[in-house]
């Protein structure tokens, strides 16, 4: 039966085909190696009892010690409902619909295109290079009408660095013309790469973080937008009265402290410790092609029979992401770092089945 209403929708949003969150897709399991999420909970008390109150629009704590985090000053800084709405804001901000455009190079994560149809934006793309680099000057042929430039780097879902001086070719030729917003959610787990000391160089540059990955606060919804005053200042113009509740207010104020940081540097140490140990592990196993290297807490893995692996695994209940629709990753299912357990227990099921996906 068709829904009466939808002749109310916006046609945009009707034609949508929303992002397929790994929450989305479901499962039922116990070994969860599909969303990028931290394997195991984090303890936070909670300490704000002001619940009765309305939470300030921006946390001058959590602002200030992100600010202090990233080398920058606290006007440098936005937070918000984790980098989705940032992704979103800064569509809502700086593009007219059905006049400016969105780029991006695909494969990557999937929410710039979504939040750029959601309000009208079109969109281009640029496939990345057989290397998983930007192609950058089929994207300097491109980039005329472009407002703003969405750059994944490590880049989700294949895990790796995109080249830094790639990423400046693109800052440099969009200067007073486009936004080139580069998403640095899995930057703590290579550091070293972060373009954030650049903005100076170029004000043009927006860097996007979250708390979700290496912080493991998935939970929490807390984002962090870094850009130049003016920047930040236009994004408050278009952001909800209260984006973050007190209590996530609360914890990501706490985790930003020296302790948490602290932690938090110990946990991307474990993480890619077991990353670098069970990579090669996995790569000599009978059914796989190719297991990819990785700066991130995921890794890409090519096996002979992608589909027959997935759903043996899922079968087991040990739940991977599949790729092989997007561009350049024919066969390939993504693993998050779990814990040592977890990935023992998806190195002994990879045992089972033989070159060909069949279980041995």
């Amino acid at each position: 039966m068709s829904d009466p209403m939808s002749q109310l929708v916006r046609k945009n949003v009707r034609d949508l085909t929303p992002y397929q969150s790994a929450r989305r897709l479901g499962g039922c399991g116990d070994v969860w190696l599909n969303a990028n999420e931290y394997p195991t909970p984090v303890n936070f008390s909670l300490t704000q009892q002001t619940l009765n109150r309305y939470p300030e629009c921006q946390p001058r704590e959590v602002i200030s010690r992100y600010a202090q985090y990233a080398g920058l000053t606290p006007d440098n800084v936005l937070v918000s409902r984790g980098a989705d709405e940032a992704i979103e804001l800064l569509i809502r901000a700086y593009c007219e619909p059905g006049q400016d455009t969105v780029l991006y190079c695909p494969p990557t994560y999937g929410m710039y295109s979504v939040s750029a149809e959601t309000y009208g934006v079109q969109t281009k793309t640029q496939r990345l290079t057989e290397a998983w680099q930007l192609d950058v000057p089929a994207i300097l042929q491109q980039i005329d009408s472009v407002k703003i430039v969405y750059i994944c780097s490590p880049n989700n879902p294949t895990g790796h660095l995109l080249k830094a001086e790639d990423i400046r070719q693109v800052l440099t030729a969009t200067a007073g013309k486009a936004l080139v917003v580069v998403d640095e959610a899995y930057i703590e787990f290579c550091p070293q790469a972060s373009v954030v000391s650049w903005m100076q160089q170029f004000p043009h540059l927006v860097v996007l973080r979250t708390l979700s990955k290496a912080f493991a606060l998935a939970g929490l919804r807390c984002g962090f937008t870094l850009a130049q005053p003016g920047v930040i200042q236009t994004l408050l113009k278009v952001i909800a009265p209260y984006p973050l509740s007190t209590p996530v207010a609360d914890i990501a104020s706490q985790a930003l402290s020296d302790e948490g940081l602290s932690a938090m540097r110990a946990r991307v140490a474990e993480l890619n410790a077991i990353r670098d140990t069970f990579i090669p592990r996995l790569a000599e196993l009978p059914c796989v092609e190719q297991a990819f290297l990785s700066d991130t807490n995921y890794f890409l893995i090519r096996f002979h029979d992608s589909p027959a692996i997935f759903k043996g695994l899922w079968d087991q209940g040990i739940i991977l992401r599949d790729q092989t629709k997007n561009p350049l990753l024919g066969g390939c299912l993504r693993v998050s770092i779990g814990t040592e357990a977890e990935m023992e227990s998806l190195y002994q099921a990879l045992t089972q089945f033989g070159p060909k996906g069949a279980r041995q």
